[in-house]
């Protein structure tokens, strides 16, 4: 059994402005945050940057711990009116979700540039952030996995 690591609001709050901070300079002019991992940090960093832009998309790769063999990408918005969008997610874990997603991004959106902004990354996914926080060594349990039933 993997070792876990709960991730709570305290930390998550200061992450957060760590990863806002870093991603200022690019000036997006939409959020896209990955259901339902990057909701929580989309949404707040939608508040730090004072922007109303904040978009969602869904994907399906995992059910809870176990990794599935389809990648359900749903629910696109339209960005073809962005230039630069940020794409938001809680972690990049094999990178194998992201990498569909950016693809599927780029092909229906090709004159929109994508970024890519998580907390927590693993140096061994196939895709690296643009902006990142932390290296994940364990299980991470998010706190808002995990502190409601």
């Amino acid at each position: 059994m993997q070792e876990k690591y709960y991730y709570g609001y305290d930390e998550f709050k200061n992450d957060t402005q760590v990863l806002v901070d870093k991603c200022r300079d690019y000036e997006p002019d939409i959020l896209l945050g990955v259901a339902r991992g990057g909701l929580t940090l989309s949404h707040l960093m939608g508040q730090a940057l004072n922007m109303r832009n904040v978009f969602t998309i869904n994907s399906i790769h995992y059910e809870g711990e176990l990794k599935l063999d389809t990648f359900n990408i749903f629910n696109i918005p339209d960005l073809s009116h962005a230039k630069r969008v940020l794409v938001i997610d809680d972690i990049v874990d094999s990178g194998e979700t992201m990498r569909e997603i950016l693809k599927l991004l780029n092909k229906k959106f090709p004159n929109t540039e994508f970024k890519l902004a998580t907390i927590f990354y693993k140096p061994t996914a196939c895709i690296k952030a643009d902006y990142s926080v932390k290296i994940a060594d364990k299980w991470i349990e998010f706190f808002w996995e995990v502190d409601i039933k």
